[in-house]
């Protein structure tokens, strides 16, 4: 790696100047190198991280940054660490904590601190479940209204090994995880803030703040006015607008009264949302007349019409009050909390539930045309608030951002993340790209930072964040795509060099199988660990698993006992798409996931993108058969289409490429730059407005199997091999 930069005890004084530093400043710096390399050496991760405390900040330029990155690890290899934790921060940690009292009781005379110690606790968390769940349940103050007959059964009675792979967790419990959101359980006090907040263009104003009482009141007086609709308890009900104050508020009451949100992203076409509506059957659907984003004013509750959606209550985007008129049956924002006003403050009694029943239904692709629709048990909410409480260390006093929505399953995980563990979110309603967003990072005091990629790349190519403090921030975490070394040093040097927690998981998962952890030292792009109570296995070519210390490369499987994950599917079988076919280990079936997987030589994890013919893009799963069908239409003379995800040469989220195949093969090759403007206009149209095709390529035929099916897998190849060319 950075073959061009020179070794650390090679660098000048010229060199420095070289990339903009004045030679004043260029003279200090090369002193202080100097005195680095002379203490800790050319070439060690601890040369890097005095570096990074002592020499580097963000106002020096980012070539500099790299210049010492690279030069300090130019002959390590791979994974070379970023990040490396201080033991005296490691203790102060949730994890380092729990480990300080209870280190020796779980691991024995083995056990010499959290450090050293991490990697054998994740394993303790996989073989002693029912010790592992019950502790960290407990460090998150976690009341069940009729509490569990025990942690995990794993052969639920009447029911076959396989046909309930996963095992029953905490059956017999019922509990309300939105009560919970909104308890006082040793964590807070009900003047504590726990949501700020900040429309686009009032960046100037000072942020707003919600204190858990004001939330629990507002929270409280939606439930009544949902049981006012007179609605069964249980009934599904949608939110599809952008994640702002108003939709958390939504979001927690729904699930407070005994309802099941429906998640339905704010970006999606009518026709999208329709077919989430139909397969949940919602009764009724949250919605804003508008969406603000920048200078445009771009209409919802008109999509939401169009969808032919159930009963409809529509928010006012800006304002009180919402300037069109709605449809026979649909309700205004004001009128729907008008006819139980005289409840305000009065505390709502929750609806505790078994808790196997749904909490939530969120949608991922399937390789067909219908989205896959995932429902959340009660359990799932406690799954991604212990992953944030392990892996992003979150707790009270943390202040969280993640630009997201409810429609994906970061904004829910956002929710729970922060309010079961004592924490604030965050919310920016308007773009995340632009310097607003970087203000209000900074004038939020923003701790915990999530990010996905792409938004990492459009913020170092538009500079839009230099000049904004971010040294609140404790921690990056990176959801949705590959990652790319490059961008992911530039966002640390933004910070201090503060550690990006890698995290990856599904939204059937409720949180994530591999992460990293800040009692780890963390590489950039790559992941340190499985999540907690997760075991990995990588399928070797005979599809079954490679040693699990072994480096090598394959198809993903999962353990098939997390906690939180999906047992059910709404219009699948859960079985067939997780477990069917899928090898036994330990006599357990294996959970299938789909993604390409390495484990390093040095033990970290990379992530290479699905196996199947689904891709990601932007973080959102899509499959390319709806992708293709869509694109099949664009031009009479196309006889067919393959949509497929390359990952670029220098690393980073899948790019979509078009093959295209036309019906007759004398015919003039065809305009690529107009077929890749149709087939982008007719994507961001029909599918989402959020893909965009990289580019279009002609071929004269696609290559296929024996019974006709198309080797993507074999076109991926292919491509990524001439984008390297």
């Amino acid at each position: 790696m950075g073959t061009e930069y020179k070794t650390l005890d090679s660098i000048t004084r010229l060199d420095i100047k070289a990339v903009g530093i004045p030679e004043e400043v260029a003279a200090k710096l090369h002193e202080s190198l100097k005195e680095i390399i002379r203490i800790y050496g050319a070439a060690t991760p601890a040369t890097w991280k005095n570096i990074t405390k002592h020499i580097l900040n963000p106002d020096l330029p980012f070539s500099f940054h790299q210049m010492l990155y690279y030069g300090c690890y130019k002959d390590y290899g791979p994974d070379p660490p970023a990040w490396i934790p201080d033991p005296e921060n490691a203790t102060s940690t949730n994890v380092g904590q729990l480990l300080e009292r209870c280190g020796k009781e779980f691991l024995g005379l083995k056990y010499k601190d959290p450090i050293t110690n991490f990697c054998d606790f994740q394993e303790f968390s996989v073989s002693n479940p029912e010790v592992y769940w019950k502790t960290v349940l407990d460090e998150m103050n976690i009341s069940f209204s009729v509490p569990p007959q025990c942690i995990l059964r794993e052969n639920p009675l009447g029911e076959s090994h396989l046909s309930y792979p996963g095992g029953q967790w905490l059956p017999g419990a019922f509990f309300n995880p939105a009560k919970q959101c909104l308890s006082l359980n040793g964590k807070r006090s009900l003047n504590d803030t726990v949501v700020v907040w900040r429309d686009e263009g009032d960046d100037d104003l000072p942020v707003n703040r919600m204190a858990l009482q004001e939330l629990r009141s507002e929270v409280w007086l939606v439930a009544y006015a949902l049981e006012a609709l007179g609605l069964n308890k249980g009934s599904a009900i949608a939110i599809d607008m952008p994640m702002n104050v108003k939709s958390v508020v939504i979001y927690l009451a729904i699930v407070l009264a005994g309802y099941v949100v429906v998640s339905i992203a704010d970006s999606f076409s009518a026709r999208e949302i329709s077919k989430r509506l139909k397969i949940s059957k919602s009764k009724a659907i949250f919605t804003q007349d508008f969406i603000i984003r920048g200078d445009k004013s771009l209409p919802l509750y008109s999509r939401i019409v169009e969808a032919d959606s159930p009963m409809a209550i529509v928010i006012p985007t800006r304002g009180s009050s919402i300037s069109m008129k709605l449809r026979d049956g649909d309700l205004s924002w004001h009128d729907f909390l008008e006819k139980v006003i005289s409840l305000k403050e009065k505390e709502f009694k929750a609806v505790e539930q078994p808790i196997e029943a749904f909490t939530n239904v969120l949608f991922s692709s399937g390789t067909t045309g219908d989205p896959k629709a995932i429902p959340w048990t009660h359990a799932t909410p406690l799954k991604a608030a212990s992953d944030a409480w392990c892996h992003m260390d979150i707790r009270r006093g943390d202040i969280v951002a993640w630009p997201t929505n409810l429609g994906w399953m970061m904004g829910p995980w956002l929710v729970y993340a922060s309010l079961l563990n004592g924490a604030s979110m965050a919310l920016y309603n308007g773009s995340p790209l632009g310097s607003g967003f970087a203000k209000f990072l900074q004038d939020a005091k923003v701790t915990i930072l999530g990010v996905v990629p792409s938004i990492v790349r459009a913020w170092r190519s538009t500079n839009s964040m230099v000049g904004y403090d971010w040294s609140a921030i404790r921690c990056f975490g990176s959801t949705g795509e590959a990652s790319n070394v490059d961008e992911y040093l530039w966002l640390m040097a933004r910070a201090l060099y503060k550690p990006v927690i890698e995290y990856c998981g599904g939204t059937e998962i409720g949180g994530g199988f591999v992460s990293g952890s800040l009692l780890q030292a963390q590489s950039l792009a790559a992941f340190s660990t499985p999540a907690m109570g997760c075991s990995l296995f990588i399928l070797g070519d005979d599809g079954y698993p490679i040693p699990q210390d072994a480096p090598g490369m394959g198809e993903l499987a999962l353990g098939p006992l997390i906690f939180g994950a999906s047992n059910t599917l709404l219009n699948a079988d859960h079985y067939n798409i997780y477990f069917k076919g899928m090898p036994l280990w330990n006599g357990k079936v294996l959970r299938r996931h789909g993604d390409v997987f390495e484990r390093s030589s040095r033990g970290y994890y990379h992530a290479h993108g699905r196996a199947d013919d689904t891709m990601n893009l932007g973080g959102i799963k899509v499959s390319s058969v709806e992708i293709e069908r869509i694109c099949n239409e664009v031009d009479s003379n196309i006889l067919e289409t393959a949509a497929i995800g390359v990952p670029p040469p220098g690393g980073g989220p899948e790019q979509l490429v078009i093959a295209v195949v036309s019906k007759n093969p004398n015919s003039p090759r065809p305009d690529l730059n107009q077929l890749s403007v149709s087939c982008n206009s007719a994507l961001q149209k029909k599918l989402n407005p959020l893909f965009k095709v990289s580019r279009v390529v002609p071929l004269s035929s696609l290559p296929r199997t024996a019974t006709n099916k198309v080797m993507r897998r074999i076109l991926r190849q292919q491509l990524t091999e001439k984008a390297k060319l």
